[in-house]
């Protein structure tokens, strides 16, 4: 299907959030702030596992490559949100669009496979701690953090093609401040319910795959360590998994209210807002619930404040 010679469309307009000059203006402040404030916490989680030779584990890197997809992840969406709040036009090019859409979907895709290889790897350390050097080193760890990436991005090519052989011939206008999916279909001269249907299937099938993995990986923890003898060896297994549990709970709670409700999911208001607390919100809370949990990343980011702070003088 190929009527992309129809196409009158050349650009589309993200409505983003109907509001006053002076309210856009305060939301512009807001989440700037909350954008900068999201780089420096991820930004300082990748510094310090890179720049402190004990986190130098399977642990960490993994903890280190998901706070710099949490970067990746913001940079797609948040700029373009910040321009259009102080634009008059809010516009964004067919192809910028539809680029964004593809980042947004293959980084939150990866994020998606690093969350289940993280509980992976937690199971293994509780589960089979003799074992865990040898079946989870460096190396391998390298080499699945790579696989993700590459899975990831080879999810919505062939989607996003057919998409953009639609005819879109009017309106072009968004109402959402990001190029998703849904908004998009609905901008089509024709219906296409096979694309629709087949992106959902998509979403839905990656989201309860890894869930269940995440569950299943927990469970498994769960029974392991209710086995610990000792109250101090439970609470420091659970130490471990809690921040990583808090972190699944608030990614994957907004993701299945947006990609998998299917009510919820078509009504406008309700997806900026869910598109607005995982794209945004929680990239920001994340290094807070990694840092204020561990020890040792406390430890790291201490050495680097010092080493910043000598600096400056």
């Amino acid at each position: 299907m190929n009527v992309s010679g129809v196409n009158t469309v050349t650009e589309f307009i993200l409505l983003s959030f109907a509001c006053s000059r002076q309210v856009e203006v305060l939301l512009f402040v807001l989440f700037f702030v909350s954008y900068i404030l999201t780089l420096m916490g991820n930004g300082a989680i990748v510094c310090a596992v890179m720049l402190d030779n004990r986190l130098h584990t399977p642990m960490y890197i993994l903890l280190a490559n998901f706070s710099f997809l949490e970067i990746c992840y913001i940079n797609t969406t948040v700029p373009n949100m910040l321009r259009n709040f102080l634009s008059e036009t809010k516009i964004i090019s067919f192809t910028g669009c539809f680029l964004q859409f593809y980042f947004f979907f293959s980084f939150g895709i990866n994020e998606t496979f690093l969350l289940p290889l993280m509980a992976f790897d937690r199971y293994l350390a509780i589960c089979w701690p003799l074992h865990y050097p040898t079946i989870m080193s460096v190396h391998l760890c390298v080499n699945l953090v790579i696989l993700c990436c590459i899975t990831a991005f080879l999810c919505y090519p062939i989607p996003i093609y057919y998409i953009t052989q639609l005819p879109f011939c009017g309106p072009n206008t968004i109402d959402h401040f990001v190029c998703d999916p849904g908004p998009l279909l609905a901008l089509s001269c024709i219906p296409a319910p096979g694309i629709e249907l087949s992106c959902s299937i998509l979403s839905s099938t990656i989201i309860f795959i890894t869930f269940l993995f995440i569950l299943a990986s927990y469970t498994l923890v769960l029974r392991a360590v209710l086995r610990v003898p000792s109250a101090a060896g439970r609470r420091k297994a659970f130490s471990t998994c809690g921040s990583h549990l808090v972190v699944v709970s608030l990614f994957y709670g907004t993701i299945m209210v947006m990609y998998i409700s299917p009510t919820l999911g078509n009504q406008a208001g309700i997806q900026k807002i869910v598109t607005l607390f995982y794209s945004s919100v929680t990239p920001l809370v994340n290094p807070l619930i990694y840092s204020l949990r561990n020890k040792d990343m406390k430890a790291a980011l201490g050495k680097i404040q010092m080493c910043i702070k000598s600096d400056q003088k």
